[in-house]
């Protein structure tokens, strides 16, 4: 049953007849009339009894009533969820990390989106560096990922947002007073002589961090893909750790935090798959934006998408 032809038959049997339905649906008399005609040929059906003065359903019209009325209501069901999603009243936005930005970016974006959309379920995913957060977005199971933004990423579409600090977080006695320089900076080359716990399974970070590792990763002396145990570990004076300023300060506030000398820093954005993103993942890359991207040109209330490059 076409859904234009449900709407006509119902709307004559709550108008009593063809004309007051036709004025509602402002369509012509005739037109009505053949709508139904029609039903009736494609149905085999006599939906009506024409005898008298009203039109009164017959019983098979009955019965097609109770399916039209179902089909219509199925509509408007269909209809308040589409609505509600676009609305962001509800719907999901998926999002796939490694560990490097798990929780920095990660929780101070999360955290945004939820208090402006607080009906959207959030669905975060892990991958193992880049090469997965990229099959990931090719398979469908995430909408946007975030990763570094120096890593191979093809020709997927992504907005940089920001870059992390990365520093030397150590318990007391693991850093001789006579390692930092003048101004507290520890060098690469002193750190590769300190006990380190690193993921080296984390082939971005790897790259990030081959200029402090020992050759043969000799100074790493616990290799940990946990970081609830490294930063454990880290507090009960094993070793130090290198980890963005922002994780070190909410993971670790009491322990002393060395400078690197050259700085160690690691650019981060959004990737996302190719295709008009849904109405969650584009107020998820506008609230990205708004927390850590540009801010946008003064009197300007710019797309969820506008700025968004290709790396």
């Amino acid at each position: 049953m076409d859904l234009h032809l449900a709407t006509y038959f119902v709307a004559v049997i709550d108008h009593g007849g063809i004309t007051k339905a036709a004025q509602a649906l402002y369509i012509s008399q005739p037109s009505l009339s053949q709508a139904i005609r029609t039903l009736e040929r494609r149905l085999g059906v006599t939906l009506f009894d024409r005898t008298g003065r009203r039109l009164e359903l017959t019983d098979a019209g009955r019965r097609v009533e109770v399916a039209a009325r179902r089909i219509l209501a199925d509509v408007d069901r269909a209809k308040a969820k589409v609505a509600a999603v676009r609305e962001l009243r509800s719907g999901r936005v998926d999002i796939v990390a490694d560990a490097s930005f798990a929780i920095d970016p990660l929780v101070s974006l999360v955290r945004a989106f939820r208090t402006r959309f607080d009906h959207v379920l959030v669905r975060i995913t892990a991958a193992d560096g880049p090469a997965g957060i990229l099959t990931a977005l090719r398979s469908g199971d995430a909408e946007i990922g975030v990763m570094d933004s120096d890593a191979d990423h093809a020709s997927f579409t992504a907005l940089p947002l920001g870059t992390q600090e990365l520093v030397l977080v150590a318990a007391p006695g693991i850093v001789d007073d006579d390692l930092p320089d003048a101004d507290g900076t520890l060098s690469h080359a002193r750190v590769r002589d300190l006990p380190l716990i690193v993921d080296l399974s984390d082939q971005a970070s790897a790259a990030v961090l081959a200029g402090i590792v020992a050759d043969g990763a000799r100074n790493v002396v616990v290799d940990s893909a946990h970081p609830n145990v490294t930063w454990d570990l880290v507090s009960r004076g094993v070793g130090a750790t290198i980890a963005p300023r922002a994780v070190a300060a909410d993971e670790a506030p009491a322990l002393p935090v060395y400078e690197l000398r050259p700085p160690l820093r690691r650019h981060y954005g959004l990737v996302l798959r190719s295709g008009q993103p849904s109405p969650a993942a584009a107020a998820f890359i506008a609230t990205a934006r708004g927390v850590l991207g540009s801010p946008s040109a003064p009197g300007s209330e710019p797309g969820p998408l506008d700025d968004v490059a290709v790396w």
